[in-house]
């Protein structure tokens, strides 16, 4: 009969083995969740649905709608929600998903403040222009050039109060001017477009100035370097 080693001394006593158990090695190995492969899809569906949620608010607040569109913004934000539980292992559609991310952001919170100006009577950032009065045409003398406003801008998807005060001061300039007020969002997609433009040359802030200069509006952009325009 054979009799088993107790000795705990013995490097050959199976229960002085340093070596783990294949049952062991299974411990702590966990599974890298796969991208999913319909995401390229998910991306493009919901960069449809944001722009026919944007067309659609533009009708509402300019009175083609009776009521927002609840029903669109529901079913966007869902969307925008599952996508973000959703591991993305590409960097392109990282990147792309964040930029719809925050457009999306950014717009609800442009459409719930001119909800609220709507309900409480007060002008907002949809407002719609003035009809314009015949003015007599100044004489030159009368003719005047003047800076109204300045802003700087890194990111203006992250500055929408300063993106909304510059909207305001050109939009009442142009009025003046007898011209008309430009949609919003169209705005906003212009003044992103340039920055990200003036960026990717080395610029770290892009200055935008509305001036009237003999009568006319007067709306440029310029780099900034060190804290100073770069003329």
């Amino acid at each position: 009969m054979a009799v088993r080693d107790r000795n705990p001394l013995n490097p050959r006593n199976p229960l002085n083995s340093s070596e783990p158990s294949s049952r062991s090695l299974c411990h702590n190995v966990h599974d890298v969740p796969d991208e999913s492969p319909d995401i390229e899809r998910e991306l493009r569906t919901l960069e449809a649905e944001l722009k026919r949620l944007e067309a659609e608010y533009n009708m509402y607040f300019a009175g083609r709608l009776p009521r927002p569109p609840w029903e669109t913004r529901k079913r966007v934000e869902g969307m925008v929600k599952r996508i973000d539980r959703q591991y993305i292992n590409n960097t392109g559609h990282r990147f792309r998903f964040s930029t719809l991310q925050s457009r999306y952001t950014a717009f609800v919170d442009l459409w719930d403040r001119g909800q609220r100006s709507r309900d409480e009577g007060r002008p907002g950032p949809f407002v719609q222009p003035r009809p314009v009065e015949e003015r007599p045409a100044a004489k030159p003398a009368e003719k005047e050039s003047r800076v109204v406003h300045v802003a700087t801008f890194k990111d203006p998807l992250k500055e929408m109060d300063k993106l909304h005060e510059l909207y305001d001061n050109l939009a009442e300039m142009r009025r003046e001017a007898g011209q008309d007020a430009i949609p919003f969002h169209k705005f906003a997609d212009l003044i992103k477009t340039q920055v990200d433009q003036m960026k990717k040359k080395g610029t770290g802030e892009v200055a935008f100035r509305v001036a009237m200069k003999d009568g006319k509006v007067a709306f440029t952009a310029r780099s900034m370097k060190g804290g100073k325009e770069k003329t």
